[in-house]
């Protein structure tokens, strides 16, 4: 099918920027403040009273009040206690001056005060691309997720529509302790609850609380991906037809609306996490980041680490600024760091051109009137860069469209800027248009400068299955290594984040009686739901799993192959590193049975933290506790007991692991390994022998230079394994020479 041309249509060079644009470095922290008497939050963290058991929450908040400045905790007016917090860390956020400030330093239990950033928001085909059937296999035995609470911190939930009715779904469990601040007709056995946390964001607006209903569609797509139920005839503009589903259908969700627009104010995100634990939350799902920072001055890191003390487990989008490398964002060890790629299916449009070239692109736009009486149209060159359509990622690319349509452009043909090599997005435009890669739109700017009269026309094929060298990491997917702790490989894994339909809030068409709204989209906000769906199936199969015996199951068994056995590749269609997939693309049926799992308990990381030359209070901070680092054993990064290595030459480096067999009770692993070039990798010992379930063996493996001692690169990477008759547990390795 082809769409006529009958004014012009404009080839667009796309300039695609992954965070919003704010007073020109997109890369800087965001601090927000008022004009109304320089007030800012702060997030102010205070010490924890050594013995002391709060019997209510009012006790808890009259200390807090404590720290406060006396101006402050006797005023009816602002400043004014914002939140205070009873989980996530000892501590409270309140509206205060700079000299209100530097007055509270001067209390009796102070630690710190930090103004708070300002963070950003990061499936019909999607189960059977990753192995999961409904009638046979792991989503069948995993129960769908049966009795597993969802909580997902977003933008908030449309609860009216079908991928959240809760038919053939049990009761929450008992523990569930949480509320529904909807109506409650509007809550049942799949979205339990529903809470919105804003007074930070309305305080900077002088306004009220709202309801937690989503009028962004992130937070709808975001909980349909990781937990929606079974929804036949989805579609979004025509494509993708088929039934739509999240990862763990049978799970029950809890929405915490953190985000409004585009802002998610520390203070609300931390209330978030802290309401979630109190609430029975099983799994927490965040794709919501910002720029890497010492975890003791990161809020997400140190609300997830408080979820994983109470046995949640915490997934975060990487973040969408690659495909630079040591962009990440939630880079803690102990919480599920996703990258994006891409699934077997596009969405097909191309640029065929009046010299009979044609290149495949993507679009969702379909237009209502086909037509194969084609009337082609002159195409013209625009390399735009103005601040008009400069934006995140996907709206920048639709504004793009708007100004074309807007000069009288008929259509549009968007090329990627040349970092992004081969990785292109489908997106809702507003006139017909095409995406194509960096390479085909040089040939199409060659094919416009070889000509008087240029000329092209837009065909649009719909849905296309069967792409074989998916999964393809996207350009978009922020890559390590990780800034914050540069001895633990991050990202951690990477899954579907690329033209993902999932339920929408809107119609996308006119068509306003419709409930069934679904989207495509694509980012790391995406894959972070796969995986946080995926969890949950792991959670309801192995209830008793740690959160990081949950997390070394999924990387362990990671492929590292595409669709036709060949290396995953990145955006320019060349074998992707380890700092973009992690240990590889997540494969659910493995992870179910991985056969060993390196566990980490929440203490374990304290010697870690210590290692990083954090001070007492900051290593406090995070664990909740007052801590002696003099007084402890610290550790080395790669000591930690983390299921991939990162090391870092001069002298060869030996690490510990150890090993715990949830496999077959009388089984051995054989040691295997492909070293990265001019390393040499060796274990003791090199065989594991185990004689009951939950046993523990530990290893040491010791990482060697080898031949000359010139540089070779930067860095290398390479694996090792341990291989049973029944398993393959894989730990992929980097090193970096100096």
């Amino acid at each position: 099918m082809a769409i006529t041309l009958t004014h012009f249509l404009s080839i667009i060079f796309s300039f695609n920027f992954y965070f919003e644009i704010a007073s020109g470095n997109a890369f800087s922290s965001v601090i927000r403040s008022t004009e109304m008497n320089n007030l800012q939050t702060y997030i102010i963290h205070v010490k924890q009273l050594e013995g002391r058991v709060f019997a209510q929450s009012e006790d808890r908040e009259s200390w807090y009040r404590s720290v406060l400045p006396t101006t402050t905790a006797s005023s009816d007016k602002q400043p004014q206690m914002v939140y205070s917090y009873h989980n996530v860390i000892s501590g409270f956020a309140a509206r205060l001056t700079q000299k209100e400030v530097r007055a509270m330093e001067e209390k009796d239990g102070f630690v710190s005060a930090n103004p708070e950033r300002i963070l950003h928001l990061q499936t019909t085909n999607t189960p059977n691309f990753l192995g999961l059937h409904q009638q046979i296999g792991f989503w069948k035995e995993s129960n769908f997720g049966k009795g597993v609470i969802m909580g997902v911190l977003d933008s908030g939930i449309l609860p009216s529509h079908p991928s959240f009715s809760d038919a053939g779904m049990p009761p929450p469990p008992a523990k569930w302790k949480g509320r529904c601040d909807f109506n409650m007709s509007d809550c049942n056995n799949k979205l339990i609850g529903a809470r919105s946390f804003n007074i930070a964001e309305k305080a900077m607006k002088g306004e009220t609380a709202e309801a937690p209903i989503d009028e962004d569609g992130h937070g709808t797509h975001t909980s349909s991906t990781a937990a929606g139920g079974f929804v036949k005839n989805a579609y979004a503009l025509g494509n993708a037809k088929g039934a739509a589903v999240g990862m763990a259908p049978y799970a029950h969700l809890a929405i915490y609306k953190v985000c409004f627009g585009e802002d998610c104010p520390e203070s609300d995100i931390l209330a978030g996490p802290d309401a979630a634990v109190e609430d029975g939350v099983d799994v927490l799902s965040l794709s919501i980041g910002e720029t890497s920072v010492p975890f003791f001055k990161d809020n997400i890191a140190i609300g997830s680490f408080a979820a994983i003390q109470k046995g949640l487990f915490v997934s975060c989008a990487a973040g969408n600024s690659g495909p630079f490398n040591s962009t990440l964002s939630n880079d803690a060890p102990w919480i599920l760091t996703v990258g994006a790629s891409t699934i077997d299916r596009s969405i097909v449009s191309t640029a065929k051109l009046g010299n009979g070239e044609e290149f495949d692109g993507e679009s969702l736009f379909k237009p209502a009137d086909f037509t194969s009486n084609t009337i082609t149209s002159c195409l013209c060159w625009r390399e735009w860069e103005s601040s008009s359509v400069r934006a995140r990622r996907g709206v920048g690319r639709i504004a793009k469209g708007e100004e074309v349509k807007n000069a009288g452009g008929a259509a549009m043909i968007l090329m990627n800027e040349e970092i992004d090599g081969f990785s292109t997005s489908v997106d809702a435009h507003v006139l017909p248009a095409t995406h194509v890669s960096n390479a085909a739109g040089l040939k199409i700017k060659a094919y416009i400068n070889s000509t008087v009269t240029p000329t092209a026309t837009i065909l649009f094929k719909g849905t296309v299955i069967g792409n074989s060298l998916s999964p393809v990491v996207a350009s978009f997917s922020s890559r390590g290594p990780s800034l914050a702790s540069p001895g633990i490989l991050k990202p951690d894994i990477i899954g579907p984040g690329v033209t993902i339909l999932a339920a929408w809030p809107f119609p996308l068409e006119n068509n306003t009686k419709s409930k069934s709204t679904f989207n495509i989209i694509s980012g790391t906000s995406m894959s972070c739901p796969h995986l946080s769906g995926i969890a949950a199936l792991l959670k309801s199969s192995h209830p008793y799993w740690s959160p990081a015996a949950i997390k070394s199951s999924i990387i362990t068994s990671a492929d590292t192959l595409n669709v036709e056995g060949k290396a995953i590749v990145d955006q320019t269609l060349q074998p992707a590193d380890v700092f973009a997939t992690g240990a590889g693309h997540v494969n659910p049926s493995r992870a179910n049975d991985p056969g060993l799992v390196y566990d980490i308990q929440p203490d374990d990381y304290i010697p870690y933290l210590c290692g990083l030359g954090y001070k007492d209070e900051e290593v406090g901070t995070l664990v909740h506790k007052p801590i002696k680092c003099s007084e402890i054993s610290s550790i080395p990064e790669g000591e930690l007991n983390y299921p991939s290595f990162s090391v870092a030459f001069g002298p060869s480096q030996t690490f510990t692991r150890t090993v715990t067999n949830v496999g077959e009770a009388n089984s051995s692993y054989v040691f295997n390994a492909v070293a990265p070039e001019g390393v040499h990798v060796s274990v003791k010992p090199n065989q594991l022998y185990f004689s009951e379930v939950n046993q523990k063996v530990t290893y040491s493996v010791t990482f060697s230079r080898i031949g000359s001692i010139t540089k070779i690169r930067e860095y290398g990477q390479g694996f090792l394994k341990w291989v049973s008759a029944e398993h393959c547990v894989r730990s992929p390795i980097s090193v970096r020479f100096e």
